[in-house]
């Protein structure tokens, strides 16, 4: 029996279906995100806020509810609820803004949330982006 090709989440999951992730991020080469160094004797627990913050605020951007977090040692584990009945009910508009608030963009991109007047060529282009994004 053949394993499975890994592939984007939407291939090989139906969000209808299972509109809930469980994500797992681990560091490599057994190093650590949350401990006291034994080396050096600092503490870098510190980081476990860090990735909490981030955790919080990509959610509270995006249509996605957090149903559980566990930051460990040398990884984390989250639980994402996808909201997307909220994310279809976003205009183009919408979804280029909620884009904006974490990334930059790039310059057609922050004209078009600017209200800049764009040629038909350019929001075509901004339109393929936008479709991404969504």
């Amino acid at each position: 029996m053949e394993s499975a090709i890994p592939g984007p989440a939407s291939t090989l999951v139906s969000l209808e279906a299972a509109p809930c992730r469980h994500c797992v991020s681990r560091c490599v080469r057994r190093t650590f995100l949350c401990v006291e160094d034994s080396h050096s004797g600092r503490s870098f627990e510190h980081r476990r806020q860090w990735i909490e913050d981030r955790l919080l605020e990509v959610a509270a951007v995006f249509a996605i509810d957090i149903a559980a977090y566990a930051i460990m040692s040398n990884h984390y584990h989250v639980v994402l609820y996808i909201d997307s009945e909220q994310a279809d009910a976003w205009t183009d508009e919408d979804a280029a803004a909620h884009w904006m608030r974490l990334f930059h963009g790039d310059p057609l991109s922050r004209r078009y949330v600017r209200g800049e007047n764009l040629t038909k060529a350019e929001l075509k282009a901004v339109a393929r982006q936008i479709a991404k994004w969504h």
